[in-house]
This record gives C-alpha cells, sequence and structure tokens, in this order.
C-alpha cells in the first residue's frame, strides 16, 4: 500500500511558502507521495473572489512542475462547497489501496476542530502537520494530537493575502513566487 500526503488548498497564489510545506512532507519520510488538490470553493471563504480554477490550476501545476508530486482537480467535481473530508472519502473510493495523510501547517491544526466533521477526517486519514519552531499544542484537543505525525518543517513567513497586497511591488513579488508563477500574473495582470 502507499502512503500519500493530501495537501489541499486555494493557492491563490501558489507561493515560496507553499512550496516549503510541500518539500517539507514530501522528505518528511512519511509518504511515498505527495498529492496537491487545488480546492475550487473553500467553504470558510465564499466571500472572497478567486481567480479562476483553471488559472489557479495552470500556476499550481507552474509551480510545481520539477517537484514528484501529482496536481489534481478531483475537487472541481465533487459538491459545492469543498469539505474535505467528502475529498478523502472519494479518493479512498478511487484509490481503496492508498494509506492517506491529511497534509496541513500547523498554523491550521489550532483551528482544526472548526472544520466540518473534523472527526470524520480523523477517521478517513491521519493528519501530517508541518511543525513551527518553538510551538506547543496545548488548545489542541487530544483526540486531534493523537492522530497527528508532525515533520519538520522551516516556515516561510508569506501568504496569499500578503502577495496580494503587494501586488504592484515586483521585487517583493519575484522574491516570494515562483519566477512561473510571477511570469502569469504580470502577463495576465492578475489581481489588480
Amino acid at each position: 500500500m502507499k502512503k500519500i500526503g493530501l495537501f489541499g488548498g486555494t493557492f491563490d497564489p501558489v507561493h515560496i511558502g507553499h512550496i516549503e510545506i510541500a518539500d517539507s512532507f514530501i522528505n518528511s519520510g512519511c509518504i511515498d507521495e505527495l498529492w496537491i488538490l487545488l480546492t475550487p470553493f473553500p467553504p470558510h471563504k465564499l466571500e472572497k473572489k478567486h481567480v479562476s480554477y483553471d488559472t489557479r490550476f495552470q500556476m499550481l501545476k507552474l509551480a510545481f512542475k520539477e517537484f514528484d508530486c501529482k496536481i489534481l482537480s478531483v475537487e472541481k467535481d465533487l459538491p459545492k462547497p469543498s469539505y474535505t473530508y467528502r475529498t478523502i472519502q472519494a479518493l479512498k473510493k478511487d484509490h481503496p489501496d492508498n494509506i492517506f495523510y491529511f497534509c496541513l501547517g500547523e498554523d491550521s491544526l489550532s483551528k482544526f476542530h472548526t472544520w466540518k466533521h473534523y472527526e470524520k477526517i480523523l477517521e478517513e486519514a491521519e493528519l501530517l502537520v508541518a511543525k513551527r519552531p518553538n510551538s506547543d499544542h496545548k488548545s489542541v484537543d487530544e483526540i486531534i494530537l493523537s492522530k497527528t505525525i508532525f515533520v519538520d518543517h522551516h516556515p516561510i513567513d508569506i501568504s496569499s493575502s500578503t502577495i496580494k497586497e503587494n501586488i504592484n511591488d515586483k521585487e517583493f513579488l519575484k522574491s516570494n513566487l515562483p519566477n512561473s508563477v510571477y511570469s502569469v500574473i504580470e502577463k495576465e495582470n492578475l489581481y489588480r
């Protein structure tokens, strides 16, 4: 059985922080493959405007073209809004011979109990969490921690919202985006 890490997000846009965390999951020794899942309409961001799914998918493929991972659009065809437990259930049905781990950053772990049917996610997959230096987990429920494996990670302090806030600062963008993603944003005049 292959051990598959599932790393999902809106990636709007994908940036070097996403690449670093994906690299930490790939090199953790916990999984055989990393599958990156592009979320079309995340339930907690429904009110926000997003760049089109196809453009984000294109940028994601460009950003990870040198990596040994798969970029999947499975959530595009699932019921909206996209709930993680549904995605994992669909993947388990289509790939019954794989063991799945759901990958997330440690900043998301403290809010994990607020996710829709988080208990179902824990029934379907263990969590693979990119650990931040000097963090503690006092606010995280013991049930969640019992299904969590921490992997070493040195986070980069960048977010998609920070990219958008600095969209007119070319040097900032060039230092925080893969070149291929920067080119798409410039060519298509995105986030302006």
